[in-house]
């Protein structure tokens, strides 16, 4: 009987086996769905990059650091650092002279961007100044905040010191705003052209003022563009400057931008030139007088014999041609000069051979 219940007792096990594995994914599913956690979203933005309350938009964590790695970091470019250095020194003498009033003008940072995302995050109420570049034939973008245009409007037209500047909202600016932000804007760019000139020259022409930012797009949404913030203090008053430069503006003086101080001269060497000339024109080379080429079938040259004659086209008085190689150097007359064949120069040097010396 032992024999014939092993049998039983063993399917039965396996049953119960079976049924038990099949009640454990329902339980466990349970357990997971109970155990699971939803992000929050101040935890979405924080994977993703987004903070709407970020001051700094060149700083990104998450996935939007990722999608901005390809934008061009100024840092790449130290010169920048040098230019907008000179620009603050200057905006500095020139705003007070400006205003006539104490201004202190200093840089909060350099950051790159992408042109869409700077549009999106202009605080508005603003005033954007178009600028073009004409030596780079490109355009250029400076943003003055509200706090900054009702501070100089105040200081301009005499507002008592020791009140803050009064702040409309729901209007759009006066005439005479938008005159007394363009005569700062104009200043802006003149000390932008004297920080630049150093490097190279370039003029920065006002080409309008906007008040909405669908109106002052100056490239794509997808471009890398610097950012420069300038803060202008007044005493009590002041406000924010930003100076936007998209990088196909400075792509033709990319290579100055790369320089670590002025002056810097990339791939040369004032000394190894000038050890490289004086070996040149020690240099021995091979000068050959033609007096006449001829074109001969193959045939004929193959049938020639000692003593077979061939005619030249030349007299005792034509002019010799004086070859290097390939290149045809000058012409001149053969004669005698001692017991020596000489050839008198008659001509200058060729144009070819002037180039081929520069070439060296």
């Amino acid at each position: 009987m032992s024999e014939t219940e092993a049998p039983e007792d063993l399917a039965a096990n396996w049953e119960a086996m079976v049924e038990s594995e099949a009640a454990e994914p329902a339980s466990g599913g349970a357990g997971m769905l109970g155990a699971e956690r939803i992000l929050n979203q101040d935890e979405i933005d924080n994977l993703l990059g987004f903070d709407l309350n970020e001051d700094d938009l060149g700083e990104r964590t998450g996935i939007r650091a990722i999608i901005n790695s390809a934008l061009v970091s100024y840092e790449r470019l130290p010169m920048l650092e040098i230019v907008f250095d000179r620009l603050v020194r200057l905006m500095t003498t020139s705003l007070r002279n400006f205003t006539s009033d104490n201004v202190e003008v200093s840089l909060d940072n350099i950051s790159s961007i992408r042109f869409g995302d700077y549009l999106n995050s202009i605080p508005l109420p603003a005033i954007l100044a178009v600028f073009r570049a004409q030596e780079l034939d490109n355009y250029g973008l400076i943003t003055v905040d509200s706090n900054l245009i009702y501070s100089i409007v105040d200081v301009l037209l005499g507002g008592r010191r020791g009140t803050a500047a009064m702040r409309i909202e729901g209007r759009p600016y006066t005439t005479i705003e938008r005159m007394l932000v363009q005569r700062m804007v104009e200043v802006v760019l003149e000390d932008a052209k004297a920080a630049f000139a150093p490097l190279t020259n370039v003029s920065f022409n006002l080409d309008r003022l906007e008040t909405n930012p669908r109106f002052a797009a100056i490239a794509r949404p997808a471009n890398a563009a610097i950012l420069v913030k300038l803060r202008i203090d007044m005493e009590d008053r002041g406000g924010r400057i930003e100076l936007l430069l998209p990088y196909a503006t400075l792509e033709p003086i990319r290579k100055m931008l790369l320089q670590q101080f002025m002056g810097e001269k990339f791939g040369r060497d004032n000394i190894w030139e000038s050890h490289l000339a004086t070996e040149l024109w020690t240099t021995q080379m091979e000068v050959r007088a033609v007096l006449d080429e001829q074109q001969i079938d193959l045939q004929r040259v193959l049938k020639l014999k000692v003593g077979d004659t061939l005619m030249l086209n030349a007299t005792p008085d034509s002019l010799v041609e004086l070859r290097s190689g390939t290149v045809s150097l000058t012409k001149g007359r053969m004669g005698r000069r001692n017991h020596s064949v000489a050839v008198r120069v008659e001509a200058p040097l060729g144009l070819a051979a002037a180039r081929a010396i520069q070439s060296l």
